[in-house]
């Protein structure tokens, strides 16, 4: 488990980092204003600070989004291991997909495919359990189980409709 440490910053904000195993600290510094840094610190000096990059907010919420999808399906794996012919993967909606813009029933993945989304990830927020009226749009990530053939096919629907 990754210890992270939280340190409130006076004036500033808060810093949350945790030493990599690589041997570098990666932090998020949180300003009061609501902007995010990430940060990448010497593991014997916190203080000495060897990258920072600013965040938007939207860029921070794309970046959440890169990082918490791939863990959600892990984290899913992981629950369902040794359960045989029960498959989680991520499946991405690209912009211009058929169904960007339209809603997860639209898709009949689970009638079609029997592919169940499970959860939607949107710019670092999940959506878990979206019902079939959840509005899904380009650069979704549906988080699906099913078998290794469903899912397949849940990939050509999504891609081509």
């Amino acid at each position: 488990m990754v210890n992270v440490e939280v340190t409130p910053l006076p004036g500033i904000g808060t810093r949350q980092d945790f030493v990599a195993r690589a041997g570098r600290r990666i932090g998020v510094i949180t300003y009061r204003d609501g902007h995010t840094e990430l940060i990448v610190s010497r593991v014997d000096d916190p203080d000495t600070c060897t990258a920072s990059i600013p965040l938007s907010v939207e860029e921070a919420s794309a970046l959440a989004g890169l990082l918490g999808a791939p863990q959600l399906v892990a984290d899913l794996r992981k629950e369902n291991e040794g359960l045989s012919g029960v498959h989680t993967k991520q499946l991405p909606l690209v912009h211009g997909s058929p169904f960007d813009g339209r809603t997860l029933g639209d898709t009949q993945l689970r009638t079609r495919t029997a592919v169940s989304v499970v959860a939607v990830v949107r710019v670092g927020t999940v959506h878990p359990s979206p019902r079939p009226d959840f509005m899904l749009g380009g650069g979704d990530a549906l988080i699906t189980v099913g078998t290794s053939e469903g899912l397949a096919k849940a990939a050509d629907v999504l891609e081509r409709g």
